[in-house]
């Protein structure tokens, strides 16, 4: 009688929100219409367009549904990755880390494990922002395909995301309201061994699918120049606040925890000294605009179909334990490709918490909500970070090829975290 109910509930709560957002889906994977390619940021706005135009949110809830926070870190990380990639000063950098690399094996293996250990410290996102136009340098530069880097760049901000409270929002989520007191040292005991060896995971399904790109001979490297020296200083400057602010916040964090403070003001302090600069107006206008469009279009479809009450009800209507590790990571990786992570967390966490949890699943949970970015494009915002501003360079990332080897990754990724989690 209960599940007849639940299935009930769930047919009720179906409404034009649903089906848009299935529309988007669609969309994004397909990415063309007629002779027309679309691009994530449209297909997303278009989805937001007919939820306001159907009446199914007003304006003004709309407007209240996009969250400041995220759009103004979001806005200050891209101008502090624009000013250190037109300055010169990031490809600088890459010289120095990636200089090291004698073959593609060396340099894969550097970019995952760089890009994932500084994600966890740094957030997914703001790695996904920094870099893509690194990769897309390296790609040009050794003749790498774009696709291998680009896809590394992706996995490898996911995954070492999954370690550390700060490494993307919804960890930050279930940090704060999963009643951990010490989410440092718990997210880096728990979570540390099995990322590590996922971003190995994530180099051997690389290295199987481009066998030619691995195959190449050694790696020739010529010194990198600045190409704008006075943006360069500014960039610099900028890079050294974001830093310093990261590891203040660490620390924090754990120690002093009235001091703590947002990441909006890490990103928009940073950006500060570039968009006081002279060269603030080339800055600005060369950001990606478009990404921000996405996410604010995604907030105004996510509320609706948050509204709708629909995959509240399919979680009910699943009648699945909802504190059963392989449940949280099969939930977790399904729904958070349609209502993406950070709402699924929000909805998730209550119901696991009236079933009484304990901290090895509120671990799952951030696990299974983060290597669903690893699945499908919408898995994550740095996915769509990352496509977007791979596109704006004329390079591209299909929908079905990414799901091509991010289904298998997320599969043994799956493995390898419920493996070690059960023996907590």
């Amino acid at each position: 009688m209960a599940t007849g109910s639940a299935f009930y509930s769930l047919a009720a709560s179906f409404d034009f929100s649903v089906l848009v957002l299935l529309g988007v889906f669609l969309l994004t994977a397909l990415r063309q219409v007629g002779s027309f390619r679309l691009q994530i940021w449209q297909v997303m706005s278009g989805g937001a367009a007919a939820v306001l135009l159907a009446g199914k949110i007003s304006p003004g809830d709309a407007l209240r549904a996009i969250n400041p926070d995220v759009m103004l870190f979001l806005f200050g990380m891209f101008v502090v990755g624009e000013g250190l990639n037109r300055s010169g000063y990031l490809g600088v950098l890459a010289g120095r880390l990636f200089g090291k690399a004698r073959s593609v094996d060396q340099l894969v293996l550097i970019l995952l494990f760089s890009t994932g250990i500084l994600s966890s410290l740094l957030m997914n996102d703001t790695l996904a922002i920094m870099g893509t136009p690194l990769v897309l340098d390296l790609s040009r530069k050794y003749g790498i395909s774009p696709k291998l880097l680009l896809l590394a760049l992706a996995f490898g901000v996911t995954t070492g995301s999954v370690m550390s409270p700060i490494g993307n929002p919804q960890n930050l989520l279930i940090a704060v309201e999963g009643g951990i007191s010490n989410p440092f040292l718990v997210f880096f005991r728990m979570l540390g061994l099995p990322t590590l060896i996922n971003l190995f995971v994530v180099y051997a399904v690389l290295k199987l699918f481009f066998p030619s790109e691995f195959g190449k001979g050694r790696l020739e490297h010529a010194e990198v120049r600045l190409k704008d020296p006075e943006l360069a200083r500014v960039s610099r400057l900028a890079l050294g606040l974001l830093l310093g602010m990261v590891f203040f916040k660490l620390a924090a964090c754990s120690f002093y925890p009235a001091l703590d403070f947002g990441l909006t003001w890490i990103a928009l302090l940073s950006a500060l000294p570039l968009l006081c600069s002279r060269k603030r107006e080339e800055i600005l206008r060369n950001i990606d605009w478009q990404t921000l469009a996405f996410f604010a279009s995604m907030f105004v479809l996510m509320e609706c179909v948050w509204d709708s009450g629909f995959f509240q009800a399919l979680v009910e209507a699943s009648g699945l334990d909802p504190t059963s590790l392989p449940t949280i990571f099969v939930l977790s990786i399904g729904l958070s490709q349609l209502i993406s992570n950070v709402p699924f967390v929000a909805l998730y966490l209550p119901a696991m918490e009236a079933s009484g949890i304990s901290i090895v699943q509120v671990m799952a949970l951030a696990a299974g909500s983060t290597i669903a970015g690893n699945f499908l494009v919408l898995g994550a915002a740095s996915n769509v970070i990352i496509i977007q501003n791979a596109e704006k360079r004329g390079f591209s990332i299909s929908f079905l090829e990414f799901a091509r080897f991010g289904c298998l990754i997320t599969v043994l990724n799956s493995f390898i975290y419920l493996f070690l989690l059960n023996g907590f």
